[in-house]
C-alpha cells in the first residue's frame, strides 16, 4: 500500500511542475533569388546614320565624332546596368 501511494505521489509532482510552452517568433533570414530590374537602355540614334554620299569631308569627321561619343556613353548606360544586377 505504502509503494502504491509513493508511485501515485510521484506521478502526481511530475504533472504539477509541468509549465507552459514559452510562445516567441524567431526571424530567420534566407537569401533568396530575385529577378534583376535594371533600367533598359535605349539604343541612340546614330550621329553618322544620316550622312550622305555626297556629304564633305568635314561633315563626316564631325559626325563620325560625335557617334564615338555617343558610343561611349552608350557602353557606359550598359556597364552600369550589367553591374546594377550583380
Amino acid at each position: 500500500m505504502r509503494f502504491a501511494l509513493l508511485v501515485a505521489a510521484a506521478v502526481l509532482s511530475g504533472c504539477a511542475g509541468k509549465v507552459e510552452p514559452e510562445i516567441r517568433t524567431v526571424r530567420i533570414e534566407v537569401p533568396v533569388q530575385v529577378r534583376c530590374r535594371a533600367p533598359d537602355v535605349v539604343l541612340p540614334l546614330w550621329a553618322a546614320a544620316g550622312l550622305k554620299k555626297g556629304d564633305n569631308l568635314e561633315v563626316k569627321v564631325r559626325a563620325l565624332l560625335a557617334e564615338r561619343r555617343q558610343r561611349i556613353g552608350y557602353e557606359k548606360q550598359l556597364i552600369a546596368a550589367a553591374s546594377a544586377c550583380r
